[in-house]
């Protein structure tokens, strides 16, 4: 255990978290998300494990990795099949943890949702079983 760092936030996590670099993004999905093999066309290869909801695991990287602000949307979920403006209770209640970085968020069709999640630098497979739990966030920087 390290002071300051979220309990849930693992050693090959916190070195992820680390070796990202401004604009490289990372999936948090849900226990029904194709983890292994999305993960298998990132830089890290495999997904990491959080044994927790997904907003839980939000609210924990969220506690070291800032969100870029810069330009376009930060953070994108997965839209609900055969009603992309439907807001799933997953997405609604972390909304607020991305209004407190000031961060705003999109939706991506599924299958476009996949693709992204391949470009990311990492996977984070979570145990949350509600449909939809799947976000992607964009690294930002830390201002000196």
């Amino acid at each position: 255990m390290l002071k300051g760092i979220h309990p849930l936030i693992s050693p090959e996590l916190l070195m992820v978290l680390a070796a990202m670099g401004h604009g490289d993004e990372i999936a948090i999905v849900d226990a029904n998300f194709p983890a292994e093999s999305t993960a298998r066309h990132t830089v890290h290869g495999v997904p990491l494990r959080m044994d927790c909801p997904a907003v839980t695991a939000v609210e924990a990287i969220l506690t070291l990795l800032p969100v870029d602000t810069f330009d376009g949307d930060p953070v994108f979920t997965m839209q609900v099949v055969g009603d992309a403006a439907a807001i799933p209770p997953v997405v609604a209640e972390a909304k607020p943890l991305f209004d407190a970085e000031k961060a705003s968020m999109a939706s991506l069709e599924r299958y476009d949702f996949y693709a992204r999640a391949k470009e990311c630098y990492a996977v984070v497979l979570t145990t949350e079983l509600r449909a939809y739990g799947n976000f992607i966030i964009r690294k930002g920087v830390i201002f000196g």
